[in-house]
């Protein structure tokens, strides 16, 4: 019980509750199966109430990589409608801006460039960025007006996926013929590959504005984050049926899993040791930079490897079956 759930987390649910809904699950399990033992569990990137799709709970020792996960890119599929800005920027808010102009399909295209590579961009008033020890939210909520800094974000890439004509209100695809190019948007849909620290809804206001009017966003959806992608995400109604069944570990991904991107290191069992002892191992040829220690198929450490010291960076406290007492 050591590793991830990935939630396709429903709409209206915030992340915190999720992982309310996870420790839910893990303590119907515990009933079913007479266990006793009880877990650690965090989320591995915020997702906004409005939002759906992929958010990585951590448990056990995998809580101790939640912050890695919060510096991942993420991937989003997300839809602006044109013509209103609310001041959530998004569907829960008021509104405080109307425009009559609404983009072609070609005038977005052209725009996008411009919101793609490093960008300034200025958080929205109501998020959880602390201002002289208060959340921005909170204070937007109280009617005071704060000055949210830029800050620097990567687009990495962005795509348009679908949109939708004023004239007609049919869907099509960003493949379309010259009428359709031609055709005024009340709304479209885009794909963005970002780093972390991006917001949408930002992003989303941006390009609206860039455009000659005013936007929200109606639509969020996190098809990627860090390496756990949505075909891997489960709903909690299976959580809550594997919880009853006594599986939830069946529906786990293992705590290497958020791992992907790091090189194995093989250790012996008395390097092991030392590196669970918190000791710098000396000699140790491996390539320069961070890896993962592994003693046979135990996670021990991620390591830094510099000039042939290999120097504990976060370690697991997982033992071969051997060894457990």
């Amino acid at each position: 019980m050591h590793g991830w759930i990935i939630l396709d987390k429903p709409h209206g649910l915030g992340s915190t509750q999720a992982v309310s809904a996870v420790k839910r699950a893990l303590r119907i399990q515990r009933e079913a199966t007479g266990g006793t033992e009880k877990w650690k569990v965090g989320h591995g990137g915020t997702l906004d109430p409005l939002a759906t799709g992929v958010l990585p709970i951590a448990i056990g020792e995998a809580t101790k990589l939640t912050g890695r996960m919060l510096d991942s890119n993420k991937i989003y599929h997300f839809t602006i409608a044109f013509g209103v800005q609310t001041d959530t920027l998004d569907l829960e808010g008021k509104v405080i801006a109307q425009s009559e102009v609404r983009p072609t399909l070609a005038q977005v295209e052209a725009v996008l460039p411009r919101f793609t590579g490093p960008i300034e961009q200025a958080p929205p008033a109501y998020s959880a960025i602390l201002i002289d020890g208060q959340r921005a939210y909170d204070l937007a909520r109280k009617g005071v007006d704060v000055e949210m800094k830029t800050r620097s974000v990567t687009i990495h890439a962005r795509t348009p996926v679908r949109f939708e004509p004023v004239e007609t209100g049919a869907q099509g695809f960003s493949t379309g013929s010259n009428r359709t190019q031609d055709a005024g948007l009340s709304s479209i849909t885009l794909t963005a590959h970002v780093s972390k620290g991006t917001y949408i809804r930002s992003l989303a206001r941006d390009i609206a504005l860039a455009l000659g009017t005013v936007g929200h966003v109606t639509m969020l959806r996190r098809v990627k984050a860090g390496p756990f992608a949505l075909e891997a995400a489960i709903s909690l109604d299976n959580l809550d049926e594997a919880a009853r069944g006594g599986d939830i570990g069946g529906l786990m991904l293992p705590l290497t899993a958020g791992l992907d991107d790091i090189p194995a290191l093989a250790v012996s069992p008395d390097d092991a040791l030392a590196l669970r002892q918190g000791k710098v191992i000396v000699g140790n040829a491996a390539t320069t930079g961070l890896h993962l220690a592994m003693d046979g198929d135990i996670p021990v450490a991620l390591v830094e490897m510099q000039d042939g010291n290999v120097k504990v960076v976060r370690g697991f406290n997982l033992m071969p079956k051997e060894d457990e007492t």
